[in-house]
C-alpha cells in the first residue's frame, strides 16, 4: 500500500479560489520541510498561470479531468497523498476519491456535505480498507476544529481524573465571522435541494453506515435553543456535518468513555438574529426545491469567486467546548482567523502533510474522519 510514488503530495483543483490559497500555504511549508509535490487541474494554461503568479514554476503541473477516470487513476497513482478542492463534491468528488481508494493513495477533501460523506462510506470504505488508503473527508473548517477540539477536550477530562466508566458529554459552541465563496454557496443550495432524497437514501442504508464493532455508545444532543451564560450568547443547534464527524471519531478512538454525547451549537448574541434565521433558512430551503428558483439563487454567486484578502483579514472564529464526565468539567477553545478560506487552507495542507510525513498518526484505513486519520499528530 502506498508504494514508492513520484510525489509525496498532489493538489488537485489548484486553479480554484481555495486551491490557490492551499498552493500558497504549501509553498511556504516547502520552504521549511522537505517533500515533493505537484499541482493538478484540467486546464494546463490555468495551471501555468497559477504557478507563475505564485512563484512556483519549478513545481510540476499535472493535467487531469474528473470526466476522464483514466486521468484520475493516473493522478492517484502518481502520489502518496492527493488533496482535492474540486466541489461540490456530491457532483465532482467521487472520481478522485474512488481512484485513491483503489490505488491505496491517501485522499483529503474539504467537503461539508453529509450526503457525500455517507455515500462514500457505503461505496468505497471496504475498497479503501483493503488497499490501505486513508480517505479523509471534511479537512477544513468543516470539521477539523470540531473533531480535534472534541478529541483534545476528552483528553483533558481524562487528565483531570474523569472516570472512564462515566458518560462523557461535550457541547461545542461556534462563533464565526466572514464571507463565503461561490463554491460554498452552490454546495449549500445543492444540499438543500437534495435533502429529501438524501434522507430517503439514509433510511435505506442505515445499517451500512453503522460501525461493525462500535467501541462505545454515542449519541447527539436533542436539538434545543438555549442560553450559555459563560459565553453570554444564545445557542442554536447547527445542522452541519460536524456532529456526524465527531460522533464517528468517538465510536472509533479510545478515550471517549464508555458512552459519549455531543451537541453542536451556534453561539448567537442577539435573539433577533435567531428569529431572522428561523424565517430565512426555511424560505431558502423551500426555494432550493423549485428548479427555476434554485437556478436564480445559484446565480447570486459564481463558483471560483470568494472574499478578498482585506475581508478575510477581518474574519475570525472560535469554538468553545464544555466537557463533563462524572464530577469533572473542562472548558477548552479552538480559535483562529478567517475560518472558511485562510484557516481552511492551513488545516487542509497541514492534515495532508501530517499524513504524508508524520510517523505517529493513528493506524486507520478506509473512509475515516480527520481525527481518526491524524489524531494528536495534527493537534
Amino acid at each position: 500500500m502506498n508504494k514508492k510514488r513520484k510525489y509525496d503530495l498532489v493538489l488537485f483543483g489548484a486553479t480554484g479560489f481555495t486551491g490557490r490559497l492551499v498552493v500558497r500555504y504549501l509553498k511556504a511549508a516547502a520552504a521549511r520541510e522537505s517533500f515533493s509535490w505537484a499541482i493538478a487541474g484540467r486546464n494546463e494554461a490555468k495551471l501555468y498561470s497559477v504557478a507563475s503568479d505564485e512563484g512556483i514554476t519549478d513545481v510540476p503541473r499535472l493535467v487531469a479531468d474528473i470526466a476522464d477516470q483514466a486521468s484520475m487513476d493516473e493522478l492517484a497513482n502518481s502520489c502518496r497523498v492527493l488533496i482535492t478542492t474540486v466541489g461540490p463534491y456530491i457532483h465532482y468528488g467521487e472520481p478522485a476519491l474512488s481512484a485513491c481508494a483503489r490505488a491505496g493513495t491517501h485522499y483529503l477533501d474539504l467537503t461539508g456535505e453529509p450526503e457525500f460523506v455517507d455515500k462514500m462510506i457505503v461505496a468505497w470504505d471496504d475498497t479503501a480498507r483493503a488497499s490501505g488508503a486513508k480517505i479523509v473527508n471534511c479537512c477544513g473548517f468543516d470539521s477539523i476544529p470540531h473533531d480535534h477540539g472534541v478529541l483534545y477536550t476528552v483528553q483533558q477530562l481524562v487528565e483531570a481524573g474523569a472516570d472512564p466508566q462515566a458518560e462523557f458529554a461535550v457541547q461545542g459552541y461556534v462563533r464565526a465571522s466572514g464571507s463565503f465563496s461561490g463554491g460554498t454557496w452552490h454546495s449549500a443550495l445543492n444540499a438543500f435541494a437534495r435533502a429529501p432524497r438524501y434522507e430517503a437514501w439514509r433510511r435505506q442504508n442505515r445499517d451500512d453506515l453503522r460501525p461493525a464493532d462500535p467501541v462505545r455508545r454515542v449519541k447527539g444532543d436533542a436539538p434545543r435553543i438555549g442560553r450559555n451564560s459563560e459565553l453570554s450568547c444564545w445557542t442554536v443547534p447547527m445542522p452541519t456535518v460536524d456532529p456526524q464527524i465527531v460522533l464517528r471519531s468517538a465510536q472509533a478512538l479510545p478515550g471517549y468513555g464508555t458512552s459519549f454525547r455531543y451537541g453542536h451549537y451556534a453561539c448567537i448574541k442577539n435573539l433577533s438574529t435567531i428569529v431572522a434565521g428561523g424565517i430565512g433558512l426555511p424560505l431558502l430551503f423551500a426555494g432550493a426545491q423549485v428548479p427555476p428558483v434554485k437556478s436564480l439563487l445559484l446565480k447570486v454567486r459564481n463558483p471560483g469567486n470568494g472574499p478578498d484578502q482585506a475581508t478575510r483579514a477581518k474574519s475570525r472564529f472560535s469554538v468553545d467546548f464544555f466537557g463533563t464526565a462524572g464530577s469533572r468539567t473542562v472548558h477548552t477553545r479552538v480559535s483562529g482567523g478567517d475560518p472558511g478560506y485562510d484557516e481552511t487552507a492551513k488545516m487542509l495542507a497541514e492534515a495532508a502533510l501530517c499524513i504524508a510525513l508524520d510517523k505517529d498518526t493513528p493506524d486507520f484505513a478506509g473512509v475515516i474522519t480527520p481525527a481518526m486519520a491524524t489524531g494528536n499528530a495534527l493537534i
